[in-house]
This record gives structure tokens, C-alpha cells and sequence, in this order.
């Protein structure tokens, strides 16, 4: 969530160690560097999963069941029955090369799913050796000391040694919903048994913060002796996988038809079963269509890494898909289109105000009171950019005032809430009666807790609107002081003075311009949503080159239904002071607009709204356990450029995957016409089955290398979003790859007609009419990349290595093939180039 105050929540899931959990002991240190690596050579990685890393040999086993090796295999028993023994040696040696080849393959694939789910995998913030450190889940050991915020997942079993308003969802393991508070465990009694002390492995925290020590990981969690995993869920299909299955089976139903009319057709022409089958098999081979499959699984897997390699991790390939059809980007402000490095700028106290020069940064007497009540009501060890600006100001402003209050220690904290967003921090104080009361939160919140007057009131706003439209960020700040011994249950409860705002300088990040008009270019709107400002926002728009029409705050927003809401999206592209559940209205409201709709987010609050985007994507260095979790995308680094490199990539993955699928379209026709028509028009049989595992060769690493390497096209990110509900192949596309196979059909079996016309010998005229149909399908390659389907002109300019090295290959394969007699004769073919 994003508002112009601190919010302590998202504090703490960036790192900040709140002060009632620093350690005080020893024992607070945490565990060592060696005692770690004793502990984890004792209990292994704390990972639950239930979903086991699949073998060679179960690799080998599926590969072996798919029907283009069953039909290879069917193909080689009929050859053993009828004594052709080196013919079925031959088959056998290709069958054995071609499932070498796509095992080795899937566990490619399979290597880089796994460093791509272990970069995905959950963290936690432990101390270690004194310091407090994020580390991947997986790393955890017993005796740890682990911290847990809002909004993560607990990443093992333990004793709560601290809690803060400690409450956890435990319905994975209970499948009760309701939340069950925590509270610490008596002090050197850590193992009572009692549940209300214990946090479990893969609860979620949902509200407040607390400190465990680590006393069971992995199978030994009550999670993992009931068998349950976090990722144990498997995906449903996306409708690419469901599209490209749908395909296959098109082309499967196609196969049967042809393969019995084949069948019979033999039986007519030549009296004979036997032959009749082996010709339908090669024709079965030359219609299935096996490579598909393998082709959307290497590019989704490919892909994925070359999006990490931009600075985004894929949790869900569906989402590369929808990537190049994203018409609406939702972002938020700090972090994403700022550089999240605030430092103060502006100060206002007591009806003056002052510029900090950054240089020196001096402050003038009449703001001491307002940098000290602000460090007041920060984290006294903050990670947060803003709450680090503030005690920088103090520390280059303060010193020797006696205002810095080292001594001074946090006894009570009210946190901000969507209700009232401003937070305060109470201080017992040597040699003083009383407590002294900081708070610092929005202006609007902070003069209501100061019951100002109208005139007032608007005064303070005036100035706090004046110093956002600067493109500042800007806070209110209050005092107050508290001398009985109850606590009030609420800030409102207190008698707050005003002392004054604060406007914190977030610098836009300098490369963030372009990335939005190459957004724009690409036909896609860029909407922040921000909870500063209106002012504040639009300085920011103006800045970065977002539409700086209509804006929209989130009281306009709460006052309009939801089809008012839809018309206002239309236009709107900024919108303001908005609370963290209008986000989900907002994405909600362009959904039902027909856009397809990818959001940032990184807090509690913004998980609905990511997980009811098309596309999620969570900040991954500021963002909680539970915005990760729901998200599509994680953000690597907190930065906008790799959001627009990861649509550029989706883009050439899905361009890539409709010339691959194209190209497998085009390349069987020919196979499917050499196999067919001799038997039909009564020639001898061009095609065995031999001759297609050859083919095959070449086919599947041109589909799921060759084209999945191909560059992206120069005016890729020139071209409007992808339609929703676009086919994978249109028709036309289809009737293109269609039409460039037929014509190379006709070439090959037109050849071969003239050739056997002409009384060529039939073993010459196959070997010809072979040779021209490898030409064919590698000159299919270069027709398919420059068909207009591949929206560029300059496809023949651009350098492909992986083209040049299998069309090597092939060629020299081929060669072989010409000019070694033995090699010839188990193809059925003559050496034409043998001496």
C-alpha cells in the first residue's frame, strides 16, 4: 500500500527490526555460522514437498509413451516379423537417438523450472551471528530466531519468544479461518506445549509482528507429517496449453481418418496387409504434430529465464501469455516510478517555512521541535527510506541541541489504520512526570487528532496541497503528552498539538520517462495509483509523461457506484489518496471494461487486487510474503524498467511460438503428401518411416531452438496489444503455413512423378526427390520468418546462430547420407555423390 506516511506494516516487511525485538542477550544473537551448517547437515533444507523431482528414468518412461515413439517402436516389430532386420536396427538406433535427444531436453527444461521455483521460494528474516539477515525459507534450521510480520508466511515451526498483536490464519492446517492470536511463551519456559505460543509452518500472519525460535523444519513440521504442501497444487491449464491441446488433437483425428484410408488403399492397389500398415504408421508420423507440446513447454521455460534475466521472476507461466495482451498497467508511485531515496526538503512550523539545503542540510531553530517529534514517531533503527531520511535530518540538524534522545525508550505504539492514517509512538523519559506522545501520518489525520479549527485546518491543508504540488511527499506532525497509567485505547484519546508538516523529496527515477512511452507506443495505458496527494500525484504524472487528464481521488471514488467507476477508468489514467480496497474497485472496473489488466503492488492490502489482475506483480525487495504469493510476476529490484522489458519479451516469446507453430503446420504437409499420394496414385512408396525419424531430426530443434532464439522485431513494441480471445493460429495465419507447405508438396512429389515418368530408376528417383524435400523444409524455415504473421519485413537481416548451426548439421548429415554407400543403402536411397 502506498500513502504519504509511514506505514509500519510495510516497514517491517522491508527489514525494519522494530525496538521491542532487538536482542538483549546472548542468546539474542541468534544462531552462528557454524552452528547453522551443523543444524542443516543434521536436518537438511526445511522444503515440503510433496511434488518429488522427477528421475531419468521417469523422464525416459513418459518420453516412451508419447505415440511418436510407439509407432517407432510399432514400426520396428513389423520389420523384425518380416526379416528386415537392418531396416529395423536403423529405426531402432534413430528411436533411440531422438529419445536420448528429448530426455536430455526435458530435463533441460526441467533445470530451469527448479532455479526458477527456488528463486520463488519464500523467504524469512533471521538473525544470525548478531545481524538480521532474508534469507530463502529453505535455509532454515532449528534453534533459528526468525522474525514474522504482517503478512508472511511462516516459514517453519517454532516458540514465539516475542509478540506485538500477534494474530495467524492457521486454516491450512485446521481449515478454520478465523484468526488465533499468539502470545510469547514464559521466559526460559519455551517448550509448554501450549498452541497459543506455537507458530506453524505455512500459517499466515495477519496482523501484527513477533520474533520465534525455530524448533522443527521440513518433514518434521506439523505441516509436513500430515503430508500437506504449499506447492503441492498443481496449476490449472492456461488457454494457450488448452489451445495448443486442442490442436494436436485436430491433427490426431486427422491422422486415424488418413491412416485407415491409407490402409485400405493399400490393400486395393497391391493386395497386401503388412506394407499397408507400415505406410500408414509413416504416415501417422508425418501427421502428429509431437512437437507442439515440446515447443510451448521450452518456450514458457526459456522464457521465464530470460524474464528473470530482465529482473523479473515468473511464478506462473500462464502469466507470459497474457503478457503481450496487456493493455492497462496499473503502478504505483515510490519505488516503482520514484527511486524510493527520500530525503527532507521542506519544513513548516509555526506559520513559517524552510528549504533544506541539501548541501549542508541545516535547520533553523524554529523546526528543531518538528525533526524531533518526527524521529519520536519513527522506528528507532529504520530501513525505510523515509523514516532513514528523517534521522538523517536530525542527526546533521540536531546535533547538540539536546533533541536527539538516545536515551529515551518506546513503552507504546498505535499503528496506522485504513480508518485513520497516522501512527504514534509513547516514551518513558528519564527525570520527566509523564509520557511523551509523537505522531506523524497524513495532514488530514493528524489535524483531526488535533481538533482544529476550520480556519486552521484549512490553513495547514493549503500549505501541506502547495508543498505536494512540488512533487513533494508531505506528512503532519503532533505531540502530546500522558500522564496516567492506562493507555487509551485509541490516538484519538489524546490531546494532540500540532507542530507541523515535513515535504520529503522521492526523486523520479531518470530512465522512468522512456519506459512509459515505450508503454505508450506499444498501446498501453499507464495508471498510477498512489495514496499522496492529488497534487502530489499530478507533479509526479506531469513529470513522467502519464496522461495528465482527469484525476480521480478516493473520496470521488467511494462516492461512485460501480458502473459510474467503469466510465470514469475510461478516461481517468491518475488516481489519488486512494485506500488500499479501492485498488481492487479500480481493477475490478477496467477488467469489466474489457482490458487486460497488470498491477504492482507489494502490501497486505494490494493482494486482492493482484491476484484479481490478469497479471500480479509484486515488488519483490518491499513486498510481504502474501503480495508475492498471489502475484503472476515478482520484481527482482523495485524498479519499472524490467515490467516493460518482461512485456517486450512476452511479446517476442508468443511472435516466436506462432512461427514455430506455423512452421510445424507448413513442414508436415509435405511429409503428409510424400506419404500419401504415391500409395494413391499406384507409384512405389517415397517415404519410410526411417525417413521420417531423419526429418524429425531436423524438425524438432528448428521449432523449440531455432525459433525460440529468433530476435524480436524491430517495431514489436510499435504494434497494438494482442486482441483477448486472439487464436494461437488464425485462420489466415494457417492458410498461410498451409499454403507455403503445399506449394513445397508439389514441388517435392511433382519431382518425383517426373523422375519415375522419365524411367529413372525408383531408388534414384526417391533418393532425388528425399534430398529435395530436406531443401524444402529448410526452405520452409526462411519462408516462415519472413511471412507477414511475423509483422516484420527485416527477419532475413537479422543473425540467428542457432538457424546457421542446425542447418549445418543437417547439411552435413545429408552429405553423409549422399556419399557413404552403406548409409544410403539402410535409408532405402543410393550414395549419388559417392565416388
Amino acid at each position: 500500500m502506498e500513502t504519504d506516511h509511514v506505514n509500519r506494516n510495510a516497514d517491517l516487511a522491508r527489514g525494519t527490526e522494530p525496538t521491542w525485538s532487538r536482542p538483549q542477550s546472548r542468546s539474542g544473537l541468534g544462531l552462528s555460522s557454524a552452528e547453522v551448517q551443523t543444524q542443516r547437515a543434521r536436518f537438511g533444507r526445511n522444503i515440503v514437498d510433496s511434488t518429488q523431482r522427477r528421475t531419468w528414468l521417469q523422464t525416459l518412461w513418459e518420453v516412451l509413451r508419447e505415440p511418436m515413439f510407439i509407432l517407432l517402436l510399432a514400426a520396428s516389430c513389423i520389420y523384425f516379423l518380416v526379416g528386415d532386420v537392418s531396416e529395423a536396427l536403423t529405426l531402432l538406433a534413430f528411436v533411440t537417438a531422438i529419445v536420448l535427444l528429448t530426455v536430455f531436453q526435458s530435463h533441460r527444461t526441467a533445470r530451469v523450472l527448479d532455479s526458477l521455483r527456488e528463486l520463488s521460494a519464500p523467504r524469512a528474516q533471521v538473525l544470525r551471528d548478531g545481524q538480521r539477515q532474508l534469507v530463502s525459507a529453505a535455509e532454515l534450521v532449528p534453534g533459528d530466531v526468525v522474525f514474522v510480520d504482517e503478512g508472511a508466511r511462516v516459514p517453519a515451526d517454532g516458540t514465539v519468544t516475542e509478540a506485538h498483536e500477534l494474530s495467524v490464519d492457521e486454516s491450512l492446517l485446521t481449515g478454520e479461518s478465523v484468526p488465533v492470536s499468539k502470545a510469547a511463551a514464559p521466559p526460559g519456559r519455551p517448550d509448554t506445549g501450549d498452541s497459543s505460543a506455537m507458530l506453524f509452518f505455512g500459517s499466515m500472519v495477519v496482523q501484527g509482528q513477533g520474533r520465534m525460535v525455530v524448533t522443527a523444519t521440513a518433514l518434521n513440521t506439523t505441516l509436513g507429517r500430515i503430508g500437506r504442501s504449499l506447492t503441492g497444487i498443481a496449476e490449472a491449464r492456461s488457454p494457450l496449453q488448452l489451445e495448443t491441446r486442442a490442436f494436436v488433437n485436430r491433427f490426431a483425428l486427422a491422422a486415424v481418418a488418413l491412416c485407415l484410408l491409407l490402409i485400405m488403399a493399400y490393400r486395393w492397389r497391391y493386395g497386401e496387409w503388412i506394407p499397408g500398415v507400415l505406410a500408414a504408421i509413416t504416415l501417422a508420423m508425418g501427421i502428429l504434430p509431437e512437437e507442439v507440446p515440446v515447443i510451448l513447454t521450452v518456450f514458457m521455460a526459456l522464457g521465464a529465464r530470460r524474464i528473470a534475466n530482465e529482473g523479473v521472476l515468473t511464478r506462473r507461466m500462464s502469466a507470459i501469455e497474457t503478457l503481450g495482451q496487456t493493455s492497462v498497467l496499473c503502478v504505483d508511485k515510490t519505488g516503482t516510478l520514484t527511486q524510493n531515496r527520500m530525503s527532507v526538503r521542506v519544513l513548516f512550523a509555526r506559520g513559517k517555512r524552510q528549504t533544506v539545503d541539501q548541501a549542508t542540510q541545516r535547520i533553523d531553530e524554529a523546526y528543531h521541535e518538528l525533526i524531533e517529534y518526527l524521529v519520536l514517531a519513527s522506528e528507532i533503527e529504520p530501513v525505510d527510506p523515509m523514516e532513514l531520511a528523517f534521522h538523517e535530518a536530525a542527526r546533521a540538524g540536531l546535533a547538540g541541541t539536546g533533541r536527539i534522545h538516545n536515551d529515551w525508550s518506546l513503552v507504546h505504539e498505535y499503528a496506522l489504520t485504513p480508518g485513520l492514517p497516522a501512527m504514534s509512538h509513547a516514551w518513558r523519559t528519564p527525570g520527566l512526570d509523564h509520557h511523551p506522545v509523537a505522531c506523524k501520518g497524513a495532514p488530514e489525520a493528524v489535524c483531526t487528532l488535533c481538533r482544529l479549527s476550520d480556519q486552521d485546518r484549512q490553513m495547514i491543508l493549503d500549505q501541506a496541497g502547495e508543498m505536494a504540488s512540488g512533487g513533494l511527499r508531505v506528512l503532519g506532525v503532533a505531540k502530546a503528552r500522558h500522564s496516567h497509567t492506562v493507555w487509551p485505547d485509541k490516538q484519538h484519546d489524546f490531546e494532540f498539538t500540532f507542530v507541523g508538516l515535513v515535504g520529503l523529496l522521492d526523486p523520479v527515477r531518470p530512465e522512468i520517462a522512456s519506459a512509459i512511452a515505450q508503454c505508450q507506443a506499444a498501446g498501453i495505458r499507464v495508471v498510477m495509483i498512489t495514496g499522496d496527494y492529488p497534487s502530489t500525484a499530478r507533479a509526479i504524472a506531469s513529470e513522467v509523461g502519464i496522461g495528465t487528464g482527469r484525476m480521480v481521488t478516493g473520496d470521488e471514488i467511494a462516492a461512485l457506484d460501480d458502473i459510474q467507476l467503469r466510465d470514469v477508468t475510461k478516461a481517468a489514467d491518475t488516481f489519488a489518496r486512494v485506500k488500499p480496497e479501492q485498488k481492487l474497485r479500480l481493477v475490478n472496473a477496467f477488467l469489466e471494461n474489457g482490458h487486460v489488466v497488470a498491477m504492482t503492488g507489494d502490501g497486505v492490502n494490494d493482494a486482492p487486487a493482484l491476484k484479481a489482475a490478469h497479471i500480479g506483480i509484486a515488488m519483490g525487495l518491499r513486498g510481504a510474503e502474501v503480495a508475492r504469493e498471489v502475484a503472476s510476476l515478482v520484481l527482482l529490484r523495485d524498479d519499472f524498467a524490467p515490467i516493460v522489458s518482461a512485456i517486450r519479451l512476452g511479446r517476442r516469446i508468443y511472435a516466436n511460438l506462432v512461427q514455430a507453430l506455423s512452421y510445424t503446420v507448413a513442414v508436415h504437409i509435405p511429409m503428409i503428401a510424400a506419404t500419401l499420394i504415391p500409395v494413391l496414385a499406384g507409384w512405389p512408396p517415397m517415404l519410410a518411416p526411417v525417413h521420417i525419424v531423419f526429418l524429425q531430426l531436423i524438425i524438432d530443434p528448428v521449432c523449440s531452438v531455432v525459433f525460440e532464439n529468433e530476435p524480436e522485431s524491430e517495431n514489436l513494441m510499435h504494434l497494438p496489444p494482442r486482441p483477448t480471445g486472439t487464436r494461437l493460429l488464425s485462420n489466415r495465419a494457417l492458410a498461410r503455413a498451409a499454403a507455403a507447405g503445399t506449394i513445397v508438396a508439389a514441388l517435392v512429389i511433382g519431382l518425383y512423378m517426373i523422375l519415375l515418368g522419365h524411367g529413372y530408376q525408383y531408388v534414384i528417383a526417391r533418393t532425388i526427390s528425399f534430398v529435395s524435400l530436406v531443401a524444402g523444409n529448410v526452405a520452409l524455415i526462411f519462408v516462415v520468418r519472413v511471412l507477414p504473421l511475423s509483422k516484420s519485413r527485416d527477419r532475413m537481416r537479422v543473425r540467428n546462430r542457432y538457424l546457421w548451426i542446425v542447418l549445418s548439421a543437417s547439411a552435413i548429415a545429408l552429405l553423409l547420407l549422399l556419399t557413404i554407400p552403406t548409409l544410403s543403402q539402410l535409408f532405402g536411397l543410393v550414395a549419388l555423390l559417392s565416388p
